[in-house]
């Protein structure tokens, strides 16, 4: 589920000072890319209405992407590549105005690596919802004021229904591959379900086929800590001054859901029980090591991610469940019929193997059978970030595979 910079993703021992002070500064109201910011490496797709799963619609929808790579005239090198929960288009390449990050795949997408540039055409969406330039809460509705929280609620489904839409505005009726790690392989699953003719293999990374009753608890009092922000203010900051938007709420939601992504070996054996400073933490004002890196991580966030859009995106990843109104999971995940790469890692305690046991179990175009493949890392959920070599490996086996008919 989590998004991050190459730089968060190495495992670094201990946030240094200079790292603290890069996040002093009061953030901004929303991180959110906003209009007239710099485009950097975006492009704008505008797919119209979307219908929603639950009723009505969504009016007047953009898509920011980002490509990589050149499409064949016979349009059958696309690669869909859907991110996690706070990700966005940018797969690779630095960061820069109006790109507050650098890519969060650099290792995977590019000229020799698994995503090989030189020969597929990578496409990268901002998922529905988002706040890095596709339609969401802190985009402007039609009245000309933010959508806020009157942004409507979304499913999974919704998000890939506009990611269907993007895909006939850029004119691919095939795609070569859908991938998506986390929250973003919760969409490819949709992906192999709901348009199998539309995708020739799929990639799935760390990702269930439903969202569990402990999933969703996670994800509730995540949400609930930045509605308990006063400078929530019920969804309507974004008028706020430098400092005056929900950025403690968000930061602290953005904490908790750390403590999902990494496995407790991985903890230990950085931080054990380290200091951040001389000073003790045992009563004389101090703080322990891994303390002081949630607090780093979680104010970092504020600068590029947005309160209602998290809102927004969390309720989605709570929607999942590939069986509603399809006769239940081992029905819908029968419809899986392409090549599919499933894969887990041993150490995730946010989605565990046996949401991936399930989907190969059900899934008759599971690479291997009945098993997925197993990720060892100590790296928790984050290892489908982190673990380029082995992932990449996987990920060139799923697109080796001959699909022609």
């Amino acid at each position: 589920m989590d998004w991050q910079t190459p730089e968060d993703a190495v495992p670094s021992a201990i946030v240094t000072e200079a790292d603290q002070r890069a996040v002093l500064g009061k953030p901004p109201a929303t991180g959110a890319w906003r209009e007239g910011d710099p485009p950097a490496g975006r492009r704008f797709a505008a797919v119209g209405e979307v219908p929603l799963e639950r009723g009505g619609s969504i009016a007047g929808v953009r898509i920011a992407y980002e490509t990589f790579g050149t499409l064949a005239p016979d349009r059958s090198n696309a690669v869909l590549v859907l991110h996690a929960l706070t990700g966005d288009a940018h797969l690779t390449g630095p960061a820069g105005p109006g790109q507050p990050t650098g890519g969060w795949w650099p290792g995977i997408v590019g000229p020799g690596l698994a995503l090989d540039t030189d020969r597929w055409f990578v496409v990268a969406p901002n998922m529905l919802g988002g706040c890095q330039g596709s339609t969401g809460p802190a985009s402007l509705a039609p009245d000309r004021g933010e959508w806020a929280a009157r942004f409507p609620y979304l499913t999974i489904r919704d998000q890939v229904e506009a990611q269907r839409l993007f895909s006939d505005v850029l004119g691919i009726d095939r795609w070569a591959a859908v991938i998506g790690g986390s929250m973003g392989g919760m969409q490819a699953l949709e992906w192999g379900i709901t348009f199998p003719e539309r995708v020739a293999r799929l990639g799935l990374l760390a990702a269930p086929p439903v969202a569990t009753a402990d999933q969703i608890a996670l994800n509730s009092v995540q949400l609930e800590a930045i509605r308990m922000d006063p400078k929530f203010r019920g969804g309507a900051y974004y008028g706020a001054a430098i400092g005056g938007g929900p950025h403690r709420g968000l930061a602290l939601a953005r904490r908790m859901a750390l403590l999902n992504y990494r496995s407790p070996d991985e903890l230990n054996a950085r931080f054990e029980r380290g200091w951040q400073s001389p000073l003790d933490p045992l009563g004389e004002g101090g703080r322990f090591a891994v303390e002081s890196y949630l607090d780093f991580h979680g104010n970092k966030f504020t600068r590029r991610f947005d309160a209602n859009s998290y809102i927004r995106l969390v309720e989605a990843m709570s929607s999942h469940d590939v069986g509603r109104g399809r006769g239940g999971v081992e029905a819908a995940l029968a419809r899986v019929t392409c090549p599919t790469l499933v894969l887990g890692i041993d150490s995730d305690r946010l989605f565990p193997l046996d949401g991936q046991e399930r989907i190969a179990r059900g899934a008759p175009g599971a690479l291997d059978g009945p098993q997925p493949v197993v990720l060892a890392s100590a790296y928790g959920h984050d290892g489908f970030l982190i673990e380029n070599e082995r992932v990449g490996a996987e990920l060139a086996r799923l697109l080796a595979v001959d699909v022609r008919s």
